[in-house]
Order: C-alpha cells, then sequence, then structure tokens
C-alpha cells in the first residue's frame, strides 16, 4: 500500500504540520488504521478510498479517530491532485463532518469546512493553571478556545499537558490578534496523544470566526505560531469557512505490514466466527 507524508499549510520541507497519507483500494479494520496511525507518530494519518463521485476521508491521531482535520484533508488532497487526479480542479470527500471539497486556487489548495458554533464560558482558574496565563476570554465548540491579551504570550505559552487534559473541550487553542497576521494561535492535543499540532486546520474553523466577528471581515490572514509555524489564508462563507494554503511532499513510501496484517485480522475474524456454533448458525440461516 502506499504511504506518503506531506507537510501541510507549508512552503517547504520541515514547515507546516506533517500529515500521513494512505490511498486504499478498500477500507481496512479499523483496529489497523489506528495502529498504522499510532506506529507513524504523526498528528494525523488519512486514509482515503475511491468511491462513485470522489472519494471517503478519514482522520486517525495516535489516540483515536477525530471527526474533522484540516492538515490531513489539505495532505490527502496534495497527494491526489499530484499522482491519482492529475487533471482535477476539484476534489470532494465524505467524511464524518459531512461533505468537503478542496480546489486549487490562486496557486494554492481551498478546504471548503463548517464552522464551529462558540458560545462563551467563564474563564476559569483551571484554564489559568493550565495555560500558565489567565486568559482575558474563553470559547467553547469542538474544542476551548483561549483569548489572550497579546501575541507574545501565545508563543511563549508552556501548557501542563496533565491540566489541559482535565479541562472541557476535544483540543486546546489559545489565539490573539496578531502584528503581521489578523491572528496567531497555537494548538494542543493531549487527549489525542499529540502534545502540540504544529498547524490546525479544524481549529480555524473555531478561531477564524471568532476573530472575524471581533476584527468585523470575513477575510483573514492566520499564523500557526507553533516551532514548525503555518499561514492559513482564510474565509469566512455564512457558516463555512474556506482554508487555503501550500503543501509539500516530504517521503512517499511502501507500508509493507499493511497486506499480511489485514489477511490475518480478517482470518482471525473468520476463524473466531466459525469457532461460535451459534455464528455459524446465523450466517448459514443469512446464506
Amino acid at each position: 500500500m502506499k504511504y506518503y507524508v506531506v507537510d501541510a499549510f507549508a512552503e517547504k520541507v520541515f514547515e507546516g504540520n506533517p500529515a500521513g497519507v494512505c490511498v486504499l483500494d478498500q477500507w481496512l479494520p479499523d483496529s489497523l488504521m489506528q495502529d498504522i496511525a499510532s506506529e507513524n507518530n504523526l498528528a494525523e494519518t488519512a486514509f482515503t478510498v475511491k468511491e462513485a463521485d470522489g472519494y471517503h476521508l478519514r482522520w486517525f491521531t495516535p489516540g483515536g479517530e477525530i471527526d474533522l482535520c484540516g492538515h490531513a484533508t489539505l495532505a490527502a488532497a496534495y497527494v491526489l491532485f499530484h499522482f491519482y487526479e492529475q487533471g482535477a480542479e476539484r476534489i470532494t470527500f465524505q467524511t464524518m463532518s459531512g461533505r468537503l471539497e478542496v480546489s486549487r486556487a490562486c496557486g494554492r489548495y481551498e478546504m471548503d469546512f463548517p464552522a464551529y458554533s462558540l458560545t462563551q464560558v467563564e474563564v476559569t482558574e483551571e484554564m489559568a493553571e493550565a495555560i500558565g496565563v489567565r486568559p482575558l476570554e474563553a470559547w467553547m465548540g469542538r474544542d476551548l478556545v483561549c483569548v489572550l491579551e497579546h501575541e507574545a504570550q501565545v508563543r511563549a505559552v508552556e501548557p501542563d499537558q496533565e491540566k489541559v487534559r482535565g479541562l472541557d473541550g476535544l483540543l486546546l487553542h489559545v489565539t490573539a490578534r496578531g502584528t503581521d497576521y489578523d491572528c496567531v494561535s497555537r494548538t494542543f492535543a493531549p487527549k489525542m496523544g499529540v502534545a502540540e499540532d504544529a498547524v490546525c486546520g479544524s481549529g480555524h474553523c473555531h478561531i477564524v470566526p471568532l476573530w472575524a466577528d471581533k476584527q468585523k471581515k470575513d477575510v483573514l490572514v492566520a499564523r500557526q505560531a507553533s516551532r514548525r509555524g503555518g499561514t492559513l489564508y482564510c474565509r469566512r462563507d455564512g457558516n463555512r469557512i474556506r482554508l487555503a494554503g501550500n503543501a509539500v511532499l516530504y517521503a512517499e513510501a511502501e507500508l509493507m505490514v499493511v497486506e499480511t496484517d489485514a489477511k490475518t485480522l480478517g482470518k482471525v475474524q473468520k476463524d473466531e466466527r466459525s469457532a461460535d456454533p451459534g455464528a455459524a448458525g446465523d450466517e448459514e440461516r443469512a446464506e
């Protein structure tokens, strides 16, 4: 099985956020996809299968499957555009978060994602202790978004990962108004086995609506201020967020373990069913 590593939201290798991409003929067992993602130990590994009207796409972190991932979607689209759909201008994905589109636009790849609805919540001592600085505001969607006073605070944050685990929300984003960018942010995801996500697309489906409202404009340039860093060109379009960026291929490989393990898992599952008289009877009746 072909396997690729792509640096998403990057202009050159070793920038942006690396994601693994596995292009499959058919789905592997969920447990095997989780093992591959854990073995890769990247923030996300994307798995995609071609369907009649596009592709089905799933994302796994080292800690489990996730409902939406921007940088791994960009990475998957990059691979498909360059190796499988060279003449295409748009690729459609069916996902846990519905239909997503990625198109070529102005020399970049633009993704059409759903915006998360945000509710302002009380700033707590637990947030301040986890982040190391007291936020000005806190907002909740799928993730927790904490607004800090200065960009320098965002860049300097060294959160307590165990205390971040105790906060509400799947991921934690800290953000502030930027000096050279409309906003800057960082993302922490210890609940998913990722200490810091280098560039988080789904996080900007929280961050962009927030700053679009605060700055009263729908077009923003956002910077993820992680060590690797990445720039996102963002536009709010109603209840959708368009995120654009570049990507660079880092590696192309063959996963030698996959076919053997997939067959083994399938045989074990079949043997277990055969060893269960009730299951065998059910299969015979079904036939």
